[in-house]
């Protein structure tokens, strides 16, 4: 720990002055309670705080209300507990990384902080944030045993991504908008999410979810991704225009996907190896796809009745017997630019770019994509390869 705190928080509550305003120039780190002592003098705290790695005991941060810097726990097998009951505000980043007993995280009076990331806790299986933690801009929560994420409920972020939490059952948030990043990856796969208030978005993942809602989202700046989730139906009924792409790949259950207002996706629509998926007629508005259009499955039926516009390829396989008479008349009239493929009754349908058997043997001639840019390039075809 500095000299400074040794010598003038001390001082400082001698004197009585039980609201001032403690600052220093780096990082202070506690090893126990009794160094954490002296900082109970202050409201307000300018500068970091980081648990030591050998430290044992619980630390609780005493009357602080406002922490001007990051609250950083690197990882320690031994402390259970850390606790502010009186802390509002943390303009920095509350980090807490490999702390594997760790089981107590109360913050009642916590209202805002920049950043919270939190990785590697097992044992953490609630979030004591009694008021609720309306203002952060960056949120990652990874690997640890969170039931719930009741207590963090922002309005709008930057960057949000809560992953591989097998036993979170509900994400419930007021969020009404996200610049750069939402991800929610593989945690319990029956994982309910309530996005009512959401609006707007740059990018959206959803792997092994149990349920989605997002009613009121509009406008999506960049790609939608759905992969491997266990719902039967998606729905954004409100959304109008991708500035990016969609990738709904490997959803086993899903029956039903719906974007009844959706005009224009700038790049790739892909929606490939979703099993109970037998018709694709959740389209009405679709006019247009600036990238390639790829299609595969065991649909009888894929209808998009205002499409006149494909920038890229079109690829459409089927195992069902479908008709491709709308598209070919596309291709035609040079509406589709690219490469085409349209084929049913194949006996392994796939994504753009394999070469497809007939049921009765022989071989289709499936072309390679000649759009495969933005967002959803690499990572769609990442996520059939995952599958």
């Amino acid at each position: 720990m500095p000299s400074l705190i040794k010598i003038v928080l001390p001082a400082l509550a001698a004197a009585g002055f039980a609201h001032a305003e403690c600052s220093v120039s780096a990082t202070t780190t506690v090893q126990n309670q009794g160094d954490v002592a002296a900082m109970t003098t202050c409201a307000t705290f300018s500068g970091s705080i980081a648990i030591a790695t050998g430290t044992t005991e619980d630390i609780a941060l005493g009357s602080i209300k406002q922490l001007a810097g990051n609250l950083v726990a690197p990882p320690n097998s031994n402390i259970r507990r850390i606790s502010a009951s009186d802390l509002v505000n943390i303009t920095g980043e509350m980090n807490l990384d490999g702390l594997t007993r760790l089981n107590g995280v109360d913050f009642p009076q916590l209202k805002s902080v920049n950043s919270i990331k939190w990785n590697a806790l097992p044992n953490l299986q609630n979030i004591g944030f009694t008021a609720q933690v309306e203002t952060a801009k960056k949120i990652v929560i990874e690997n640890t045993a969170v039931r719930s994420l009741k207590g963090i409920n922002i309005a709008q972020a930057e960057f949000l991504k809560i992953a591989n939490n097998q036993f979170v059952n509900e994400i419930k948030m007021q969020l009404g908008n996200v610049s750069n990043s939402l991800d929610f990856s593989d945690n319990n796969k029956a994982v309910e999410i309530e996005l009512t208030n959401l609006i707007w978005a740059n990018n959206l993942t959803f792997r092994s979810t149990g349920s989605i809602l997002v009613p009121s989202l509009t406008k999506l700046n960049g790609s939608l991704t759905l992969s491997k989730n266990g719902f039967e139906s998606f729905a954004a009924p409100n959304l109008t225009e991708v500035g990016e792409a969609i990738a709904i790949v490997g959803n086993d259950k899903m029956k039903n996907i719906s974007f009844p207002l959706l005009t224009k996706v700038n790049d790739n629509l892909q929606i490939a190896n979703n099993s109970a998926l037998g018709e694709v007629d959740g389209f009405p508005e679709l006019k247009s796809i600036g990238g390639a259009f790829d299609i595969s499955g065991n649909m009888t039926e894929v209808n998009t009745p205002k499409l006149d516009n494909v920038a890229g390829a079109f690829n459409l396989q089927s195992s069902g017997n479908i008709s491709c008479s709308f598209f070919q008349n596309l291709k035609n009239k040079k509406l589709i630019a690219g490469k085409f493929f349209c084929s049913g009754s194949l006996e392994n349908p796939s994504v753009a770019g394999t070469s497809p058997k007939s049921q009765n043997g022989q071989k289709g001639a499936a072309s390679t994509l000649s759009a495969m840019t933005g967002a959803l390039g690499l990572a769609a075809m990442a996520a059939v390869l995952l599958i």
